[in-house]
């Protein structure tokens, strides 16, 4: 585990952490997220009812181009050449739930790609419902897993 954070330097500034003498190994993570809306928005994204079109697909497209992105959005990420991005949206219990998995063969890993994946296409499900419900809520936005690297295999428990 981890004790120290690495995007410091010895003098306390910011800085991007060097890769360079890191191994390229396959690298994976899973993430996962909510959207909770009311049940009159429920019906509406299940029926096809919202009006700026069929919200889960727009949201799965969405959450693939924010993985792409996210050195452009979070200033210390390593650019990562993704191999693959897979974003799905179910219908939960008056929610939309999101998971992303990524995974790449590179120096660094992708849970910020994956994590950034849930956030983006969550984003988009609020901006597509917003005009019927302004209360929706993003929740229990977290990584699942990840693996790969020196640092081995994580996967999160709940407490």
């Amino acid at each position: 585990m981890h004790t120290e954070f690495t995007h410091f330097n010895a003098s306390g500034e910011a800085h991007m952490v060097d890769v360079s003498d890191k191994a390229h190994t396959l690298r994976e993570a899973v993430a996962f997220g909510q959207v909770r809306v009311n049940p009159a928005t429920y019906e509406k994204i299940s029926g096809g009812g919202i009006k700026k079109g069929d919200v889960l697909s727009i949201a799965r497209i969405a959450g693939i181009m924010g993985a792409k992105r996210v050195p452009d959005l979070i200033p210390l990420c390593h650019s990562v050449i993704i191999s693959g991005v897979e974003v799905s949206l179910a219908l939960g219990d008056n929610t939309v739930d999101i998971t992303a998995a990524v995974t790449c063969t590179g120096q660094t890993g992708v849970e910020m790609e994956a994590l950034t994946a849930v956030t983006v296409a969550a984003l988009t499900v609020y901006d597509m419902c917003k005009a019927v419900q302004r209360d929706i809520s993003i929740e229990n936005v977290h990584l699942l897993k990840k693996s790969g690297g020196k640092s081995g295999t994580y996967e999160h428990t709940k407490s």
